[in-house]
This record gives structure tokens, C-alpha cells and sequence, in this order.
């Protein structure tokens, strides 16, 4: 057992440390294939000071404000949304409450 312990311990390490250096090699790789420092490439999120000095969000390069986020709040507000798995389970447990009250009114 001891052995195998060991054993196990030595491939895990191994294959551990293989990983992390591929992911290095992978990060090295698609910084060669950019091939300059642009600081057009950011991240999918930005968030940056504006002029008047109140916060300006982007994402995926397109500028989010509050006014957009009211605007899609109420819209999914006026929605009335639909989860079919949350009216599944509604169904599932009426159905077996129903099941064990038939259940104990037969015992």
C-alpha cells in the first residue's frame, strides 16, 4: 500500500507539473501570435473613469450605461418568464404530495 501511495504520489506530481507548464507554454504561444503589445487588446470587461467623472462600463467593446440596464431590468420585468424546470418540479412535488396524502388516507 505504501508503494502504491508513493507511486501514486509521484505520477500525480508529475502530471500536475505537466499541466502548469503547458498552460504556460499555451499563454507564451498566443502572446507570440498577437505578435505586438496593442493596448486596444484588453479584457472582455472595461471599466473606466469618464469626463464627468462617474464610472463608464464597457462590454465586449460596447459602452454599457445605467439607463441600458433599466431599460433591459424592466423589459425582463415586463416579461413574465417562463422556467420550465421550475414548473417541472412544482408538478413533481404537487404530484407526490398528492401520492403519499392517497398513501396515508389508505393506511
Amino acid at each position: 500500500m505504501v508503494k502504491f501511495s508513493f507511486k501514486f504520489f509521484l505520477l500525480f506530481t508529475f502530471l500536475f507539473f505537466g499541466v502548469l507548464l503547458g498552460m504556460q507554454q499555451a499563454n507564451e504561444g498566443i502572446r507570440e501570435m498577437k505578435g505586438y503589445d496593442d493596448p486596444q487588446f484588453r479584457g472582455a470587461f472595461n471599466l473606466a473613469a469618464g469626463e464627468s467623472g462617474e464610472l463608464e462600463a464597457a462590454l465586449l467593446g460596447e459602452h454599457i450605461t445605467s439607463h441600458d440596464i433599466r431599460e433591459k431590468q424592466e423589459r425582463l420585468e415586463k416579461m413574465e418568464a417562463f422556467n420550465v424546470f421550475s414548473s417541472m418540479g412544482h408538478k413533481l412535488a404537487e404530484g407526490i404530495t398528492a401520492l403519499f396524502q392517497k398513501l396515508m388516507s389508505f393506511i
